[in-house]
């Protein structure tokens, strides 16, 4: 092998690793990975989202799995060349299986495999009627009574909910629960979209006026449809609302606005769920099969109680509940917290002339828009990189294929990069008494985001206002509230005509208390984290996302979520599984999610 091209090395890799397959050999196969390896497969061998380590985990899952799901046929995949850099071969690949197709990343160290991605993109017999397979839209020929698509949508939204059920109903009408409406309505899942706004969109529209995406344009499109190439790189929340309005109505998803679920209970001996909603003052009971929970990760506010809120004379607002700072000119404004939604809102108050003082509870880590764009995304989600070949389905297999448990050892140089490129940025953020920090390992970010959903801020401007002093910042804990301000715990006392108490958002679980039992929320545990075990994200260690886009210990369901790239990425494999269970296909789950953690 030592003389062979880098191509001949992973064709003799795959050639033995179907040979392995071939014979229902588990541990000729698990010979091929290295000692320090990891195979991460979403849902194609494990009907799960799942990270096995070393050859002992890949033997353990494929001695569970090979019979069922029968992984076979790995081969580079066509229009691409394996290539080397730094000792490890990268090879995109394509594989498939006893009910599907996929496609995945393998990357080869001293002629073992050390990281292996594979991603179901389809099921044999249900695949998406798009490119080659989309429908002709006119019905050619004549045929009398025949329906017009006006009349047969119309059709199908009376009787959906009513006197036919949907198979999904997904809680959460924000780009979650509309990328996952989108993928279901292509595979034929009939589903309701339920959400309590007005219109689709208005969770971004009634958000604070100064609200953006943080995250560049490339790194935030929907499935199927893409922005277009003049939309701007940081997109205004109002703006964001627009195209998800259009997105459902254009991609017929089922959405029903004005929607409030009551309750929401599981029957074991029929398998299906009763769903109350008041649908704009209507009760309508809804028994899908299957419930999706996409409330979001920013869907719950957590607004922490103080001793003497009930006596403050001015006004207290969860940041959720802050539209904007017009109403605010020449008033004092105290806002509690530091990370995205606290740096916004005092940038837009001291805008507009109001008096502003930031209250930092505890370390934040920064770092500069451009400086993530070029550096840490960059490679991936740029202009640059479309131009580079790596499309956004690449890119989003890119960073699935690198396993959670070394993703930190990739991020902490690029973060130290990002130190060093902004150094007086951050001695003067310091110099200002900020307190910063670079997660609990230095591996920044995103890191921070996968392990707890909290703690930074993408900085567009508000930073500089902290070193300029224009926005004032104090250290400390609330205490409690007095008639005229806040105090904090070493006696500090802050004048407010506004609180805005910046203080995040509670668990996605929490939703399923509220909607399902406390129970059912138990025996499920913590959404969201890694088990890490470090800050908000205790261990043992989990491998994927607690209980995100795969089977929970509650039968039938899910939670679905995350930024708009997780919206668009993992609602694939997630309405893949739903799709799967409706047509009756077997699928048996490896290592379903043990539960360490409560909700």
């Amino acid at each position: 092998m030592l003389d062979s091209t880098v191509t001949d090395q992973v064709q003799e890799t795959l050639d033995s690793l179907n040979a392995a397959l071939e014979a229902g050999d588990a541990v000729a196969a698990s010979a091929l990975f290295a000692t320090d390896s990891y195979w991460r497969d979403l849902i194609a061998v494990s009907w799960n989202l799942k990270t096995v380590e070393g050859p002992s985990g890949v033997q353990d899952m494929l001695t569970a799995q090979l019979n069922h799901t029968q992984p076979r046929g790995f081969a580079i995949q066509q229009g691409e060349v394996p290539g080397e850099e730094g000792g490890v071969i990268t090879a995109w690949i394509t594989f498939e299986t006893a009910v599907g197709r996929g496609w995945g990343l393998m990357r080869l160290k001293d002629g073992r495999i050390w990281t292996l991605l594979t991603a179901l993109q389809e099921l044999k017999g249900h695949e998406e009627n798009r490119g080659r397979r989309r429908p002709m839209g006119a019905e050619h020929g004549a045929a009398k009574n025949r329906k017009s698509w006006k009349e047969k949508r119309e059709a199908e939204a009376a009787e959906l909910g009513y006197t036919e059920q949907p198979y999904t109903v997904i809680v959460g009408g924000g780009q979650g629960g509309i990328a996952l409406g989108a993928r279901l309505r292509q595979l034929g899942v009939p589903t309701i979209v339920l959400d309590k706004h007005d219109r689709p969109g208005d969770q971004w529209r009634s958000r604070y006026k100064s609200l953006c995406l943080h995250d560049p344009i490339w790194y935030d499109h929907l499935p199927y449809i893409k922005f277009p190439d003049n939309w701007p790189v940081f997109t205004p929340k109002d703006k964001v609302g627009d195209w998800l309005e259009m997105y459902t109505k254009v991609m017929e998803i089922n959405y029903w606005s004005r929607s409030e679920v009551r309750s929401a209970q599981y029957d074991e001996a029929s398998g299906t769920w009763t769903v109350k909603v008041n649908r704009d003052g209507e009760e309508v009971t809804l028994r899908p099969t299957q419930l999706v929970l996409a409330t979001g990760m920013s869907g719950k506010p957590n607004l922490p109680q103080f001793p003497g809120m009930e006596d403050f004379g001015g006004t207290i607002q969860h940041s959720s509940q802050h539209d904007g700072p017009d109403d605010w000119t020449g008033k004092k404004v105290v806002v509690v917290g530091s990370n995205n939604s606290a740096h916004d809102i005092c940038a837009a108050l001291w805008e507009a002339d109001a008096d502003v003082t930031m209250v930092q509870r505890s370390s934040t880590h920064i770092v500069r828009s451009d400086t993530l764009m070029d550096i840490g995304l960059g490679a991936l989600y740029s202009e640059e990189a479309v131009a580079n070949g790596v499309t956004t389905e690449k890119a989003d297999m890119i960073f699935a294929s690198l396993p959670y448990r070394i993703m930190h050892e990739f991020q902490i140089p690029l973060y130290e990069q990002m130190k060093e490129r902004d150094a007086d940025f951050y001695a003067g953020l310091e110099k200002a008494g900020f307190d910063l920090d670079w997660g609990d390992d230095g591996s920044g970010l995103f890191m921070k985001y996968l392990r707890r959903g909290s703690g930074y801020y993408i900085d567009v401007g508000a930073s500089q206002l902290i070193i300029d002093g224009a926005v004032r910042l104090v250290k400390g804990q609330v205490d409690h509230f007095d008639e005229t301000g806040v105090v904090l715990s070493d006696g500090t006392h802050l004048d407010a005509d506004l609180v805005v108490m910046a203080t995040g958002y509670g668990s996605m679980n929490g939703w399923a208390a509220d909607l399902i039992s406390p129970e059912v929320a138990d025996k499920v545990g913590k959404v969201w984290g890694l088990g890490s075990d470090t800050t908000k994200d205790p261990g043992p260690w989990e491998g994927e996302q607690r209980n995100m886009w795969k089977p929970t210990q509650q039968e039938h369901l899910w939670f679905h979520g995350g930024n708009l790239h997780q919206s668009r990425h993992y609602s694939l494999y997630l309405a893949l599984q739903l799709k799967a269970r409706m047509e009756g296909i077997e699928t048996p789950v490896y290592g379903l999610q043990e539960v360490h953690h409560l909700s």
